[in-house]
């Protein structure tokens, strides 16, 4: 199996709404930069790109200007929010506490099925990084955080977190040249390892692990 199918046979949920996987489309075109920030939005061409319909695009696009990725100006209609570089560093420190809390409380309530599934991920994510594969990373990433948010089972820690993740996806994306997928790769698998093994205090700190990486990125980029 290649790197680029794993993530998708082994993490990717089976039955999603035809909206979710709009919302999945077009977080994937914000994050990877294929929808630039600051570019308009025009509805009938992201329609035709995702092969969904008018219906579960819409919803998609509500729920993305929700989360602040995609931004609604006066005369000028929908367009992609800017990177905000001064932000990014406040961005991780308040996704920090929300990711201990998920990743703690996924370690408790996740299902035998969840806990093999994010280690796939992670797994997933080890072989991106040795064939330096950065699109079969992120899709791994986010299949990862998708298992461990359904396995936390808090809707309310889950919503709040999504838009803080996916502009740090999109941060690495504008600036990867300065990151390193074999630590992220290796922060991740430590993770699902915590989770996977139900311990709530290993699967918090391997969190703040992770978000120390991030955070270090960050700074990088921003220095």
């Amino acid at each position: 199996m290649s790197t680029q199918d794993t993530p998708q046979e082994s993490c990717e949920p089976d039955k999603r709404r035809v909206a979710d996987q709009a919302y999945d489309a077009l977080e994937a075109m914000i994050s990877t930069l294929a929808l630039k920030p600051g570019a308009p939005i025009v509805e009938a061409e992201l329609i035709e790109r995702t092969g969904l319909g008018r219906t579960p695009t819409r919803e998609a696009l509500m729920r993305l200007v929700s989360n602040g990725l995609i931004v609604q100006q006066p005369r000028r209609g929908l367009r992609v929010s800017e990177i905000r570089l001064a932000e990014h560093l406040d961005l991780i420190e308040a996704r920090r506490v929300l990711e201990r809390l998920i990743a703690a409380t996924s370690a408790r309530r996740a299902t035998p099925q969840q806990r093999q599934d994010l280690l796939a991920c992670a797994e997933a994510m080890v072989c991106a990084s040795q064939a330096s594969d950065l699109t079969a990373y992120m899709s791994s990433d986010q299949a990862l955080d998708h298992v461990n948010h359904a396995a936390c089972r808090n809707p309310f820690a889950v919503s709040a977190v999504i838009p803080m993740a996916i502009q740090c996806r999109r941060f690495w994306y504008a600036y990867q040249h300065q990151g390193d997928m074999t630590e992220g790769a290796r922060c991740h698998m430590e993770l699902a390892q915590a989770v996977a093994q139900g311990e709530p205090e290993p699967a918090a700190a391997a969190s703040d692990a992770l978000m120390d990486y991030l955070r270090g990125y960050a700074q990088k980029v921003i220095a």
